[in-house]
């Protein structure tokens, strides 16, 4: 397989990078062991993210060795995995999300090594899923990712947080409208290389990228340009709102909606 580079250019990696890959597998019916086999052995991951992967999947490791770690969304057959070459100092934090309507969600959350990961898939609504992700950020240190499947149509919307994951659409709904639903969002990091790969027996395509800590300070300066970024987002909005309004003509009667 072969990776499909982007044309911008990113900065040289350092010593102390770490590739990522995530890749939603696709439950009981799409990519399995023997995918996940052929994928570390031709990108050799620091660490590996996976969605949607069942209780088969921790053959992984009798096979490939290493250290893998599984979350069972509630009441489902699938949930979030994570493995890598190298033992943890700790086992992954589990968090508990906002729920949806029909699945409980949870997230992953490794603390590794000079920074935080973690590994999502969030709901379809474009609300629930970015109070998922605020949650989800209470839990994380000053350096951190955030990779796996959004669920997300438009930014993200994550004060403080880049997203620098490959700009490719990852998903065809019904095979038809391309989605960039994969995504990798950091703060306090930077991105060497990413990349979008090969489908594979999944509906999604797998993500890498290449991060490494940002120098000193740069990840509190990240955050307080992200949070006067999105103070920017709402002043704008509520000055859009407020011109509108005094556009409207006045209308009698109460003001509820029938």
């Amino acid at each position: 397989m072969l990776l499909r580079r982007n044309a911008i250019t990113l900065p040289a990696p350092g010593p102390d990078s770490k590739k990522i890959v995530s890749w939603n597998l696709l439950r009981r019916t799409g990519a399995a062991v023997d995918c996940l086999v052929a994928l570390i052995e031709q990108e050799r991951p620091d660490l590996l993210l996976m969605q949607e992967a069942t209780k088969e999947i921790a053959a992984l490791k009798d096979r490939v060795g290493g250290v893998y770690a599984w979350a069972q969304l509630p009441g489902r057959i699938h949930g979030l995995a994570m493995w890598s070459p190298v033992e943890w100092a700790k086992a992954p934090e589990i968090v508990t999300l906002p729920p949806g309507v029909l699945i409980d969600r949870v997230c992953q959350v490794l603390d590794w090594d000079d920074f935080g990961v973690a590994n999502v898939h969030l709901s379809h609504g474009q609300v629930l899923n970015r109070r998922q992700l605020r949650r989800i950020e209470s839990h994380l240190p000053v350096r951190a990712a955030v990779l796996g499947d959004y669920n997300i149509v438009g930014p993200a919307l994550l004060p403080g947080f880049r997203d620098v994951g490959p700009r490719r659409p990852t998903h065809a709904m019904v095979d038809v409208l391309p989605l960039r639903l994969d995504r990798c969002l950091v703060r306090g990091l930077l991105c060497h290389d990413r990349a979008v790969l090969p489908r594979g027996l999944s509906d999604h395509h797998p993500i890498v990228v290449r991060l490494s800590p940002a120098p000193e300070g740069a990840a509190a300066v990240g955050r307080l340009r992200g949070m006067a970024e999105a103070v920017g987002r709402l002043r704008r909005a509520g000055a859009a709102g407020a011109s509108g309004r005094r556009g409207r003509p006045v209308s009698g009667g109460s003001g509820a909606s029938p």
